[in-house]
């Protein structure tokens, strides 16, 4: 390629020796192509520098190449939105798609940045989190027939692309986890139960109690979306409180630092007199002391697998093909 000029699906063409349209479709991971030749013609278009002309592409495809990812408020905590990013970033490599983050604001409808995307055709395809058993947002993407992969599941009976996280096995290997500690009574921060993975938490963590036949409670005075101090005070007052819980199951990174900081206000000594157990997805608690139990949650892999998965729905590979829940890895 001479000095300067821009590189085109040609440049890359000449130099894999592939065919142009060989080219254009694995730049966009047709599935029909071998895994190798997917590889070996983005990462030449990486080395090369190859930007496609989005102009060109949408006059003669239809197509934005624009994959939307909507990063509600709560996906912020700890790093969860930076590391699905980074997920789907490494997922869209040397594709001819790029991700645009559309937010979705506190006192707005989840369905609202649905319908922008939509009525302004303003990407190809849409991820989005937290989702309801019910969820409006699949609903519609299902009917109009737009590619879309959530980050959880529902309850509708027509499959749809997904990545989750079992949250009902995070539940039920915290509370054995605390009965092999030595725990008596047991309770847990549950996020808003509009959400399919706060059933999915109670549901685990309930069936747990019914096999162990701990003492057990649901957290009062606080969810998973209340603020810090909102969860540190909950904590706080309920460890100070006589037949406290000696276990408390804390279901997102920031939710743990404040009962943390509440069970330490209240005089209690975590790893002694009360143990805790965490869902993480920052890493951050090899670096908090004292110790406590952590499971893991990967949430850049969810994020690169669900890039993969909506470009695979994007070429029209069938729903009930493109589901992955990821079991909990254990740390402890």
């Amino acid at each position: 390629m001479k000095p300067g000029r821009r590189p085109t699906l040609r440049t890359i063409a000449e130099m894999t020796g592939f065919a142009i349209t060989t080219i254009s479709r694995a730049l966009n991971n047709a599935p029909e192509l071998s895994e190798e030749t997917r590889t070996r013609v983005q990462k030449v278009a990486a080395e090369v520098g190859y930007v496609p002309d989005r102009t060109a592409l949408r006059l003669k495809t239809g197509r934005t190449h624009v994959i939307s990812l909507i990063l509600d408020p709560h996906d912020e905590i700890l790093g969860f939105g930076q590391s699905m990013v980074s997920g789907l970033t490494e997922a869209l490599r040397g594709t001819s798609y790029h991700l645009v983050i559309t937010p979705m604001f506190t006192n707005g409808a989840p369905i609202d940045p649905i319908r922008y995307l939509l009525r302004n055709k303003a990407a190809d395809g849409v991820i989005f989190s937290r989702t309801q058993p019910d969820d409006d947002r699949v609903k519609l993407l299902m009917e109009e027939d737009f590619p879309f992969v959530s980050h959880g599941r529902t309850a509708f009976p027509s499959p749809h692309p997904y990545v989750d996280y079992d949250n009902y096995a995070f539940a039920h290997h915290a509370v054995m986890r605390l009965k092999a500690k030595g725990c008596r009574k047991v309770t847990i921060i549950l996020p808003p139960m509009r959400f399919s993975f706060g059933h999915h938490l109670k549901d685990g963590f309930m069936a747990a109690i019914r096999e162990t036949g701990l003492t057990f409670e649901i957290l009062e005075g606080a969810t998973l979306d209340n603020t810090a101090d909102d969860i540190r005070l909950a904590a706080m007052r309920r460890a100070a409180e006589p037949d406290s819980p000696d276990g408390f199951i804390c279901t997102g990174d920031a939710a743990a630092l404040s009962v943390m900081a509440g069970l330490t206000d209240a005089g209690r000594k975590i790893g002694e007199d009360v143990h805790v157990v965490v869902k993480q997805t920052s890493g951050i608690f090899s670096q908090v002391r004292p110790r406590v139990d952590a499971i893991f949650e990967d949430t850049a892999l969810a994020g690169q697998q669900m890039g993969e998965l909506l470009l695979r729905r994007i070429q029209g590979e069938p729903a009930e093909n493109l589901q992955i829940l990821h079991e909990p890895e254990l740390w402890y």
